[in-house]
């Protein structure tokens, strides 16, 4: 088989990979919290938040500051731990293939 051929193949199998962990990431959730539970997150592994649960004891109109604070805080974790698997995960996918201008 040509060289050409197996680089195509390759690349038509990593394409394969690259799809089925994407849909797996999909499915995937990671939580954060914030102000000692006041506020929970979870997101998708694709990059997309799932949730967001509010403890109605953290209603407080004269602290939206602190809460918006905290969404905030919880957002932020959930979607970097869900970016971390992501790349963990799709890291694996392009592992041990030597494509020009892909790391593995």
């Amino acid at each position: 088989m040509s060289s050409i051929a197996k680089l195509m193949k390759q690349a038509s199998r990593m394409k394969e990979q690259m799809e089925q962990i994407q849909a797996q990431l999909a499915a995937r959730t990671v939580e954060a919290t914030a102000g000692g539970n006041a506020v929970k997150i979870v997101a998708k592994c694709d990059g997309s938040l799932a949730s967001i649960k509010i403890d109605p004891q953290a209603l407080n109109p004269d602290d939206a500051q602190l809460l918006e604070d905290m969404i905030l805080s919880a957002a932020n974790q959930a979607l970097s731990q869900a970016r971390e698997i992501s790349n963990t995960e799709m890291g694996r996918a392009t592992q041990g293939f030597n494509l020009p201008g892909l790391t593995s």
